[in-house]
């Protein structure tokens, strides 16, 4: 008997997905969710799982567990007094109980709760690590392959995940992380309409992404959206949702205890509001916050796959990018060439993205064929990028360099010409 009643709550809690840790830090949701100053440890939850007789939870703590685990203290191996038994009669019945009540049978109501009953397959750790390292490799793709064939990859991901969080039995762990997928995967979804010029389907995307972080309380994640939607939001002349997702986004990583590498991501947006607005104060403001930030990444423990692009070479062009929009051309290349050069090799579009800048604003420069040389490059090694955005920066050097009447201009006008026949073909 006392070995029954040491494991009853043991198997209610592996049932249910969590381990001794998750466990506690679910009852410490449940029991804010509830307004009840209840906690319990991972040393109290042993003691419960394995002693003869367990301690009786206190009243608090009852609760809670009966709140996570939806069935009455007594079943799940307590041996509770009289004066404490949860009644299971219909909540409108009339009597002298008035504590919680249950409305069904409190062992078919834990089978419910625990092991969704639906006609779909099992899925379990090993299907979401399969789905994860899917999820994780759109990275991979986005950078050296371009947003085209990643979208392509995404809404077969999205389908299986959908899907099984339709059909599929799950525990309520794997549902979570489901859940979670999900919103990174519009998230992938949002930047990938911004990279291919669909600025509403772009914001679709994010207000997808937004809701689905919050339904699994994830901070960093609404985070990761949020930098995204100040690019849409940009885009889209909406510079006052911009600025409101940037105050929201640094609100979050505070709350989150995010490390430095995500406020300079968060610093960058913020840099990109007001250069597009004209606003070269506030641009060197922002700047000056992510310069910081950027010396303070050494200490970062951990960093967010999101956020791992973020480095020196995305702050200098983010300060070209001001002078550029001062009109200092001449001031922006230095930045631009320690970009180009500070980039790694594992993000082939951005780099591309880099070495177009860079060509456009040589030219601007009045310095024709350095600028149709660091063009040339590009065009060797981004025949493999599928980047809507990639394409609209060559055209614009291409209308640009037209006007330019030297032999090697309207050479590398044509080749950016034949670029774009390819990527129609």
């Amino acid at each position: 008997m006392a070995s029954e009643v040491t494991s009853n709550l043991a198997l209610l809690r592996q049932t249910a997905g969590y381990t001794q840790e998750s466990f506690v830090a679910e009852f410490i949701r449940e029991a804010t969710r509830l307004g009840i100053a209840a906690a319990v440890s991972v040393r109290q939850l042993r003691r419960w799982e394995r002693e003869t007789p367990p301690p009786l939870p206190h009243p608090g703590q009852q609760a809670v567990l009966e709140a996570v685990f939806g069935i009455p203290l007594a079943e799940m191996g307590f041996e509770v007094p009289a004066h404490r038994m949860t009644a299971t009669t219909p909540i409108s019945d009339a009597g002298e109980v008035k504590r919680r009540t249950f409305v069904a049978d409190a062992g078919a109501l834990a089978a419910a709760a625990l092991v969704p009953s639906r006609p779909g397959p099992l899925i379990g750790t090993a299907d979401v690590a399969c789905l994860r390292a899917r999820l994780d490799s759109l990275y991979r793709t986005d950078h050296s392959a371009g947003s085209t064939p990643a979208m392509a990859q995404a809404r077969r991901i999205e389908a299986e995940i959908t899907g099984a969080l339709d059909a599929a039995s799950y525990t309520s762990r794997i549902g979570r992380e489901l859940q979670t997928m999900l919103a990174e995967l519009y998230g992938h979804q949002a930047w990938y309409g911004y990279d291919g010029g669909l600025i509403r389907e772009g914001r679709a995307a994010c207000m997808e992404a937004l809701a689905a972080a919050q339904l699994v309380e994830s901070p960093l994640l609404q985070v990761s959206v949020l930098e995204t939607l100040v690019l849409l939001s940009v885009k889209a002349n909406r510079t006052w949702e911009a600025a409101s997702a940037v105050e929201n986004a640094y609100r979050l990583a505070g709350r989150a205890g995010a490390g430095p590498t995500v406020h300079l991501v968060i610093a960058l947006r913020d840099a990109n509001i007001a250069t597009h607005t004209g606003d070269l104060t506030g641009a060197r403001r922002a700047l000056s916050r992510a310069v910081t930030y950027q010396g303070r990444t050494g200490s970062d423990e951990e960093v967010p796959n999101w956020a791992q692009f973020a480095g020196p070479f995305e702050v200098d062009y983010a300060t070209a990018d001001m002078y550029v929009r001062a009109q200092q051309p001449n001031r922006a290349v230095p930045f631009l060439r320690a970009a180009v050069r500070g980039i790694g090799c594992d993000y082939a579009r951005n780099s591309a993205s880099y070495r177009v800048k860079l060509a456009g604003v040589l030219l601007d420069s009045g310095e024709a064929e350095e600028a149709c040389t660091e063009m040339n490059a590009v065009l060797d090694c981004c025949g493999e990028i599928s980047s809507p955005r990639l394409l609209r920066k060559l055209r614009e050097f291409q209308r640009s360099a037209k006007r330019i009447d030297t032999a090697m201009a309207q050479d590398c006008v044509e080749r950016i010409r034949e670029t774009g026949r390819e990527s129609r073909g």
